[in-house]
């Protein structure tokens, strides 16, 4: 899929027209952005507004996020956090002194 972001007014509503006009190759609309269909008449729809727009389009292509791709203990950590007992909990804290990995090795990691 592609990901389009626009970061003006006239490029915003010309990422509206498009949407409009071609519900079909439109995945999902969010305002300033969109998801185009990863076909060639996505690529066509997008590379049109980068065309008239220049830098303000911002193309990128995207893969659905899937979470059997991450690391277990990255997902055990999302699914242990999210049931714990205090809301207001950061995850720092929570994290600290179970086995969890801390925040700053989760950022330290690409995927």
């Amino acid at each position: 899929m592609l990901l389009v972001v626009t970061y003006s007014r006239p490029a915003r509503r010309d990422l509206r027209n498009v949407c409009r006009a071609h519900e079909a190759c439109v995945v999902r609309q969010f305002g300033r952005a969109a998801l185009f269909s990863g076909t060639e008449f996505g690529a066509f729809q997008a590379l049109r507004l980068h065309e008239k727009h220049g830098l303000d389009v911002q193309i990128e292509h995207v893969e659905p996020f899937e979470p059997t791709d991450v690391p277990k203990h990255v997902r055990k950590a999302a699914k242990r956090y999210e049931a714990r007992e205090e809301p207001a909990t950061p995850y720092e804290r929570f994290a600290s002194g179970r086995d969890l990995p801390d925040p700053d090795q989760l950022r330290g990691v690409d995927l």
